[in-house]
């Protein structure tokens, strides 16, 4: 009886010391990425990578392709002496053509082009692109924007891959509730550079993707850190620069 009684005891205190295992399925996912997954499923566009769409952008009309990592971006308008200017930026690189002729575009005129596009597509499609293999994707915790609680989302760049701007900052407010993305801001080094901060307006559906538009703001003083714009934000001590408005807005799933 002894021998039995001793033996429960081993058993027990073996069972009690062993940690207990995870289940494969609670592997946790780093914070960051959970809130960024979450945002594209509410957001409706987890499909992009295989889509299409348009839309027209200041009296620029742009379209994009994407088939599995081959894209073609365009912009279409009419420039100051009344020339069709039509761009076309693929992962081959841009080709410019005026009145249905091909343009020769040197250099640097090439990388100024090819970023106004890629810039208006990439907005567009946030959240998407905050999946990209360049992207760093660090969580800040929450924080409060207009007595409503967001997710607040770091995003910075590999050099490699990361583009031209790779040294360029993000920072992104996912709602704690739906992961919608109503704010963002971003640090630019291009152009003289700069800080904006964004917000979300005329939140619409088309074909099942959240669309929207935005408030463009600058701060006075643009050599602030990125972090304060918040609070610079909701003291109302930033200045309204422009509006992003996404007009005649087409859109394909497939």
């Amino acid at each position: 009886m002894k021998n039995l009684i001793l033996l429960c005891l081993i058993s027990f205190t073996i069972l009690a010391c062993t940690p207990p295992q995870k289940e494969e399925s609670q592997t946790a996912i780093p914070k960051a990425q959970e809130v960024v997954n979450n945002a594209i499923e509410f957001h409706g566009i987890s499909g992009l990578g295989n889509a299409s769409f348009s839309l027209t952008f200041r009296d620029y009309k742009y379209t994009y392709t994407n088939k599995q990592g081959a894209y073609e971006y365009t912009r279409a308008f009419t420039d100051s002496i009344g020339a069709n200017v039509y761009d076309v930026l693929t992962n081959n690189g841009l080709t410019r053509t005026i009145n249905g002729d091909s343009t020769a575009v040197d250099e640097e005129k090439k990388a100024a082009y090819s970023r106004s596009v890629n810039s208006v597509i990439y907005f567009f499609r946030l959240p998407y692109g905050l999946n990209d293999d360049a992207v760093n994707k660090t969580y800040n915790g929450t924080t409060t924007i207009k007595d409503k609680t967001y997710h607040e989302v770091k995003i910075t760049f590999a050099q490699e891959g990361g583009g031209e701007d790779f040294d360029d900052v993000f920072l992104y407010w996912f709602d704690t509730e739906d992961y919608s993305m109503d704010y963002l801001a971003y640090l630019y080094h291009t152009d003289g550079g700069g800080l904006r901060f964004r917000e979300a307006i005329n939140q619409r559906r088309i074909n099942g993707a959240l669309v929207q538009d935005y408030i463009n703001y600058k701060p006075a003083d643009e050599t602030v850190p990125i972090d304060t714009l918040v609070t610079l934000y909701n003291e109302g001590n930033l200045e309204e620069l422009s509006r992003i408005m996404n007009e005649e807005v087409k859109l394909e799933l497939n």
